[in-house]
């Protein structure tokens, strides 16, 4: 069941989608796609790791955009096998904003992917695909990833800012998140917050600062000890 609340929006820069909830933006304001490729997939020794059933896991589905970044690379590397990816995902976009927030990327993102994720106004819990399995699970993260049964190859740890939404952040989710990866898994995401940094730490992960996209000085990278 979808215990969700549609997400209330405001668009910066034309097709920019900002949380008004969170006062942030989904994705970076200077290039979504770029971002995603260097701090998600690159992040997470991505594509050199894909393999058939390799399963990513998200806090935070957002606009889709890492879902179809990552499936487009899944298909560019010419991997054989199925995708896996399960979200996380408290506050789901309805359709037409996925559309709009995709804008000048949708071009470079996989077309029957896009097409599924906007086939009603709202999102499934499940979609299947050819060479994909992705699963979104609605509700409070808090709550819902501790009762998940899967573990991840690699994490996307995609909330919104720290500073505007802790809650995604805190120790007991992360903690759950380790839980929830294969020893020897990884995990990335764009902030490089001592206070996150030290929560992955204290989870299980061993931590490492790194160069960070575009106007952000530096982001975290982690592998499950």
């Amino acid at each position: 069941m979808n215990k969700s609340q549609p997400h209330p929006l405001e668009w910066r820069t034309g097709d920019i989608p900002v949380s008004r909830q969170f006062d942030d933006p989904f994705f970076s304001l200077d290039n979504g796609l770029a971002e995603t490729t260097y701090v998600f997939l690159s992040g997470n020794d991505l594509p050199e790791r894909f393999c058939d059933g390799f399963h990513i896991a998200e806090l935070g589905f957002g606009t889709g955009l890492n879902f179809l970044a990552s499936l487009a690379a899944f298909r560019a590397a010419k991997t054989t096998g199925v995708l896996h990816f399960t979200s996380f995902e408290a506050f789901p976009l309805q359709s037409d904003d996925l559309t709009r927030a995709w804008g000048a990327h949708r071009a470079n993102l996989p077309a029957d992917a896009c097409a599924a994720l906007t086939q009603s106004p709202n999102l499934p819990p499940q979609i299947i695909g050819p060479d994909y399995v992705l699963q979104l699970v609605f509700g409070d993260a808090r709550m819902t990833l501790p009762q998940w049964d899967g573990v991840a190859d690699a994490w996307f740890l995609d909330g919104f800012s720290p500073a505007q939404n802790p809650e995604l952040w805190e120790d007991d989710l992360m903690q759950a998140v380790a839980e929830h990866t294969k020893q020897g898994g990884t995990c990335a995401t764009y902030t490089a917050a001592g206070a996150v940094r030290r929560a992955l730490e204290r989870a299980g992960f061993s931590i490492t600062r790194a160069q960070g996209f575009g106007r952000k000085r530096h982001m975290t990278k982690g592998r499950k000890n």
